[in-house]
């Protein structure tokens, strides 16, 4: 029985606030073919349970709940009259942008396309990837689970809780739970410093008073049935625990906010050259894989702390994959991009330097919080860029704009490398 291949000219998978900028983008740019697929049963993605606010300051210049800010470019899109089908879910992509799916309604399907952008987002790390002794008893939950039942489906997960780590997810879990009457008892992280951003620090901690215990990590869970309380201790600089200094809790829910893992199976699949900092693709300054034609954004390309960054991310995706689609190539000087001293999971990883490009934003993050530093950027060694900055820490994505001239300076070089220093680099 031969296969019917619907033919496309973009392929977007994903109908989170990624694949929606993406396909609005492709779209502007002139493709007619273009179809987005998600497994989910509604386009939005993670921010449907986002209902905090917070969301499209930089974009919008004003202040939106996740909701709010998914459903702009939800109406955006079917204005635009763009294909996008949920209760998709794509099974397989292959370098020749092959793509095969399977949906309740049509059942196997697929797709051949002239270029494709992942936007499949991330994913929590689970409790099984921490190694924490104890019953493997109800009531723990990864914060984002927590939040899909309280904000979406109207359950509450527990009333006495415990959060381990400070990512965003977490800390805002914190204030949630206390809003809707639970009791948070301390939120614990492992490292020296918090992994989410100071001003949800400062608004759903510190706001409730609840204590944050840096350098400190569950180190036992117990109960049979029903998670009864968690056993936390300090830890030292190899993150070890130190005898004597646990601290037992009496609670019944205990959320993990432990990190996020770009959603990279299916980009593994089509041979994309994949980033062992960032577990995310290599790619371009135009978001372009190892793959020719495969494009990558969003939090499956690295993980993000505003939505208003992917939104701008993807939109470049969306427009450089419509471009690959009509057959115009990005041709100029290929320069690699590294990370320095202090400078963890640079995106892009190279720059195609060429008559035009006016500017390109490199995106990472701090390996730990640095005061009063400076944000050093070389070509082959030599400086072009020296800034002062009062703080750079890990949950805070740090943007460096290189502009036409810092372009202009590179237009020879092979590598470029971006640092963080003590004293202003000349």
């Amino acid at each position: 029985m031969s296969e019917l291949t619907i033919q496309v000219d973009v392929l977007v998978i994903g109908a989170g606030p990624a694949g929606l900028a993406a396909a609005i983008s492709a779209k502007k740019a002139g493709v007619d073919r273009l179809i987005v697929l998600e497994r989910e049963d509604h386009p939005g993605g993670i921010l449907r349970q986002c209902i905090h606010n917070g969301f499209g300051l930089h974009r919008f210049n004003e202040e939106l709940t996740g909701p709010e800010y998914a459903q702009r470019d939800i109406d955006t899109a079917n204005e635009m009259g763009i294909d996008i089908r949920t209760g998709v879910t794509v099974l397989n992509v292959s370098g020749d942008k092959r793509v095969t799916a399977v949906s309740r309604e049509n059942g196997l399907q697929v797709f051949q396309a002239k270029s494709v952008v992942l936007a499949m987002g991330c994913r929590e790390r689970p409790r099984g990837a921490l190694a924490i002794p104890g019953t493997r008893c109800a009531g723990i939950y990864s914060a984002g689970t927590a939040q899909k039942f309280v904000n979406l489906e109207g359950y509450m997960p527990g009333r006495k809780v415990v959060i381990l780590g400070s990512g965003d997810i977490g800390l805002i879990m914190a204030r949630r739970m206390t809003l809707q009457g639970a009791k948070v008892l301390a939120c614990v992280e492992l490292m020296p410093y918090s992994s989410g951003l100071n001003r949800n620090i400062v608004q759903c901690l510190q706001d409730y008073d609840i204590p944050l215990y840096l350098s400190h990590t569950v180190i036992d869970i117990h109960g049979k049935e029903r998670l009864t309380g968690v056993t936390v201790a300090k830890v030292d600089e190899n993150r070890k625990p130190i005898p004597g200094t646990e601290i037992e809790f009496e609670c019944d829910t205990l959320l993990l906010s432990v990190g996020l893992i770009p959603e990279n199976e299916l980009s593994a699949g089509a041979g994309v050259e994949m980033s062992p900092v960032t577990s995310g693709a290599v790619v371009s300054d135009t978001l372009e894989t190892s793959v020719p034609g495969i494009f990558a954004c969003g939090n499956v390309l690295h993980v993000h702390d505003l939505v208003d960054h992917v939104s701008n991310e993807s939109f470049r995706a969306g427009e450089m994959a419509a471009r690959y689609a009509k057959g115009e190539r990005r041709t100029g000087h290929e320069i690699a991009v590294q990370d320095g001293a202090g400078v963890r999971g640079i995106v892009p990883q190279k720059i195609i330097v060429e008559e035009g490009l006016k500017e390109v934003n490199l995106m990472f993050r701090p390996d730990k919080v640095y005061r009063d530093h400076y944000l050093t950027v070389y070509a082959d060694g030599k400086v072009i860029s020296s800034l002062r900055k009062m703080i750079l820490t890990p949950g805070e994505m740090v943007v460096q704009p290189m502009n036409e001239k810092m372009l202009a300076a590179c237009q020879n070089a092979k590598v470029i490398t971006v640092a963080i220093t003590a004293e202003k680099a000349v």
